[in-house]
């Protein structure tokens, strides 16, 4: 990791582009491997068309050329009048299209010729379930057309999209290394509002301790008490008003174990002059002393 916060920024912004321009290639190349050529398509719906024939029991008349109505859609059509049974369409088109590893969802419709109307459809697809209505329904002879629309399926492989988050995540390591903890360990504070407190400066408002080489940060608790200590100096500090102040008036109910554990964080904070002392009242609270 600190190998890449001491990378320019220009080399890292530049490989991390180039990575993902890989990564964006690489996701259409795959995508574009899965596509079934339209030439096998053909020839599978032909097949389809002829078993359906068969089972019709004609095996004389013949499946006319494939075409294609759209970019997903294409359309079987027959030589001579036939006679169809709707179960016979479904296990046909599952069993055929599984076999030669066509798109395993799509929308199958039977029209007639003449007014170009659908008489039987199904569709298969794992997303909103499969329809299969009429099942075992009998057809009369007549000119049918059976139209395919293979649904299209979304081509972003989001598995390889997540890839992208390693570039994104070196910029954002660099951009925090870079800038975030000068932040951090600087904190702005009004440098004229402050309590001296032996050798720190206490920036009540900002939350903040400074001395000449360090800048400890409080949190909000520990501010309001030790205000009240540094208002308070060399006077004891009831438990009940550290309670009441920093918990209760904002509707909190706490023990007095509560500002035992507030005391000892501020001790540690504060431990580095050594003239600074939290003094424990038993059975009354606290005198903050600075010698």
């Amino acid at each position: 990791m600190k190998y890449f916060a001491r990378m320019k920024p220009f080399t890292l912004i530049g490989s991390s582009a180039l990575l993902i321009i890989l990564l964006i290639f690489a996701v259409a190349f795959i995508s574009s491997q899965h596509e079934t050529p339209e030439k096998h398509v053909e020839v599978v719906l032909r097949n389809l068309g002829h078993q359906l024939l068969l089972a019709a029991n004609d095996s004389t008349s013949r499946v006319l050329p494939i075409k294609k109505t759209g970019e997903s859609t294409y359309q079987v059509s027959f030589q001579q009048d036939f006679r169809l049974i709707s179960d016979t369409l479904i296990n046909l088109v599952q069993r055929t299209f599984k076999k030669n590893a066509l798109p395993t969802e799509y929308i199958v419709s039977l029209k007639n010729c003449k007014q170009n109307e659908t008489v039987f459809a199904f569709e298969i697809n794992s997303h909103t379930g499969d329809l299969k209505g009429c099942r075992g329904r009998k057809l009369e002879v007549g000119c049918y057309i059976v139209e395919i629309d293979f649904l299209k399926k979304d081509p972003s492989n989001f598995s390889w999209l997540l890839l992208l988050i390693v570039p994104l995540s070196l910029v954002g390591l660099y951009v925090k290394n870079k800038f975030g903890k000068k932040d951090a360990k600087e904190p702005v504070v009004d440098t004229t509002d402050y309590i001296q407190l032996g050798s720190f400066r206490f920036y009540a408002d900002n939350n903040v301790l400074k001395t000449e080489n360090d800048t400890i940060t409080l949190s909000e608790k520990e501010t309001k008490a030790l205000k009240i200590f540094a208002e308070n100096s060399n006077q004891i500090v009831e438990r009940e008003q550290l309670m009441k102040e920093i918990w209760e008036d904002k509707g909190l109910v706490v023990i007095s174990r509560n500002v035992d554990v507030l005391v000892s964080k501020l001790r540690k904070k504060l431990s580095g002059d050594s003239s600074i002392k939290f003094i424990n009242v038993p059975g009354r609270g606290y005198k903050f002393v600075v010698e």
